[in-house]
């Protein structure tokens, strides 16, 4: 058996598990530079999900649209957060006209995870240009990307850079 690479996904609308911190490094990479509002955060205390709607920029597509001359495109997607006991925010307003740009999303365990095995109790955080942040408290690590509409032309034609 071997990874899945980039190329394997073509069009087709991504959907990715990860269990452990080094697969939660390649959905941080797929959300880099997403694009949501306030109001496409949601939080249910009693099924302990966390999910954001977001208008994902597809990285995995970057190369092929510059090679072809098309334009670079975005895709609605979901990032769901199993197993949350608590959220605390930094910065972030919860309204459909402020909107955010995530940055990266990261994982702490409370103890040493041995290597192969799923991550436990920890804390996920989600960081937002303009010093937002998330923080969600997990019984353990369950984060899953999926697409869910077709990719569309970013309206602003451009790839999201960060100047030094």
């Amino acid at each position: 058996m071997t990874d899945a690479r980039f190329e394997d996904g073509d069009d087709a609308p991504l959907r990715l598990i990860a269990r452990d911190a080094e697969d939660l490094n390649v959905i941080s990479t797929l959300v880099q530079d997403s694009v949501l509002t306030g109001a496409d955060l949601r939080y249910s205390k009693a099924r302990r999900r966390f999910t954001l709607l977001l208008n994902r920029f597809r990285w995995e597509d970057e190369s092929r649209a510059k090679a072809s001359g098309r334009r670079v495109e975005r895709v609605r997607s979901l990032l769901d957060l199993s197993d949350v006991t608590a959220v605390a925010h930094q910065g972030l307003t919860r309204d459909s006209d402020t909107v955010l740009s995530l940055l990266s999303v990261d994982y702490t365990p409370d103890a040493p995870v041995e290597a192969g095995e799923p991550a436990g109790p920890g804390r996920v955080v989600l960081t937002f240009a303009g010093d937002g942040a998330l923080q969600l408290t997990v019984e353990c690590l369950e984060v899953e990307l999926s697409d869910v509409t077709r990719p569309y032309a970013a309206p602003s034609g451009h790839v999201p850079h960060h100047p030094d």
